[in-house]
């Protein structure tokens, strides 16, 4: 697969990962608030959570727009958008792992470092630019209009 394909294919996987987040949090608070990973943290606020959930999908949205226009800027911005809020989240629950297990600590800060790992190589990709360049075309041939 080239640049680009990558690319695209990492943004479809990020929005979609809003997509379903977002859609947890708000159609279902109570359910997600009982997951393991976020059960031991402070009182249950349905107007924190409904503020996460809207914020997930308009992430969401903005992801979507950058895997169908692929237009440098608007991915990088999306990127670098989804990158900020994991590295912000790694960081919070980093501090709060102490009520679960070694194993359920382990798995979630992998998970949440995945979280970061995949946005920053896409960034890497991105930023490198040849998933955005036009493909060469035969000699004497005009693009289309």
């Amino acid at each position: 697969m080239n640049a680009r394909v990558w690319l695209r294919t990492g943004l479809g996987l990020l929005a979609g990962t809003q997509v379903v987040l977002g859609l947890w949090i708000l159609l279902l608070p109570e359910w997600f608030w009982k997951w393991p990973w976020v059960s031991h943290l402070p009182p249950y606020n349905e107007h924190l959570l409904q503020d996460f959930g809207g914020a997930s999908l308009a992430l969401a949205v903005v992801l979507c727009a950058a895997v169908a226009a692929m237009e440098r800027r608007l991915v990088l911005t999306a990127l670098v958008a989804y990158l900020v809020g994991s590295v912000v989240h790694l960081l919070f629950h980093a501090r709060h792992l102490e009520p679960l297990s070694a194993a359920s600590a382990a798995g979630f800060m992998a998970l949440l470092g995945a979280a970061v790992l995949l946005p920053a190589v896409l960034v890497w990709l991105a930023a490198d630019g040849a998933a955005f360049r036009e493909p060469s075309r035969p000699a004497g041939r005009r693009p289309p209009p």
